[in-house]
């Protein structure tokens, strides 16, 4: 009875023990889910990771490829710049031959020297030299035809009174009518030459003065397109001819001397397949 006594408490004593560790590893579990909860909502709602995307690309200056070529064809004089160097707006990068189109302006020069020149003799008239000699010039003629009129009334008193005949006559009065001519012709020419310059011979002259000068220009923009100039502050990206060869204009085959860019301010240029364009958003990156 004793030993049926003392099994019953050991029993007892071992489901006590049990109940006690039960409980305990409950109380726990319910302690880790609750601190679990409580750290969850104090971290709020779950973020969505960003997706990232991937592609292709290249790094390239923000004002893009700047291709310079030539207005004109023709050889290369000189490349004045390397890939990699550093310009400034309007710097000369490159020069073509230019002996053709310089020959041009000195001519075009001489023709504004000539026709200024022309212009000023209209306005001023002739000069005091050619005035003298006009004038001599109707003096001498006045002095031919007064001498021939004399002879010619000496033939006709000599004719009245039988003395010559009609042929001789006839041939002092026709020289005394050229004289009388040629005297006449030197007063216009001394009358034109002491006169005023006329409107129209002005006008004309100041015409002619303005096209020399507009062909001037022409061949002074002519020489000026020989020297390729940076549009841009900017670097050499890229150098396509050297001193030596030939470039040409051609609209329908562009031919590039150089590329340049502003390296200053770049930009990432990236190929997106097209699976993934619908994940991108302007000035938002990926979503």
């Amino acid at each position: 009875m004793a030993n049926i006594s003392g099994t019953f408490a050991k029993n007892r004593n071992l489901i006590l023990i049990g109940l006690a560790a039960f409980l305990l590893t409950v109380s726990l579990v319910f302690r880790s889910r609750h601190a679990h909860e409580s750290a969850a909502a104090s971290a709020g709602p779950p973020k969505h990771e960003r997706a990232l995307i991937a592609g292709p690309g290249r790094v390239e200056p923000y004002s893009e490829d700047i291709k310079i070529g030539s207005e004109l064809s023709g050889r290369l004089k000189s490349v004045l710049v390397e890939e990699g160097d550093a310009i400034h707006r309007g710097q000369v990068l490159a020069e073509l031959e230019s002996a053709d189109y310089l020959a041009e302006v000195g001519s075009a020069k001489a023709g504004v020297v000539a026709k200024d020149a022309a212009l000023r003799k209209v306005i001023n008239g002739a000069r005091r030299q050619e005035r003298n000699e006009a004038w001599s010039s109707v003096d001498e003629a006045k002095a031919v035809m007064e001498n021939a009129q004399s002879e010619s009334r000496r033939r006709q008193e000599l004719f009245a009174a039988g003395v010559v005949s009609r042929e001789e006559l006839d041939r002092y009065a026709s020289e005394a009518d050229v004289a009388q001519a040629k005297y006449e012709a030197a007063v216009q020419q001394n009358l034109l030459v002491d006169d005023h310059a006329r409107e129209e011979d002005r006008s004309l002259a100041e015409a002619d003065l303005q096209l020399a000068k507009a062909q001037l220009e022409e061949a002074q923009a002519h020489y000026e397109k020989t020297f390729i100039r940076s549009p841009i502050d900017g670097s050499v990206l890229r150098k396509h001819h050297r001193s030596g060869e030939s470039v040409s204009n051609s609209s329908t085959v562009p031919d590039p001397v150089l590329t340049i860019g502003d390296r200053k301010a770049l930009r990432v240029r990236v190929d997106v397949d097209e699976t993934d364009v619908s994940k991108v958003r302007a000035d938002k990156g990926p979503t």
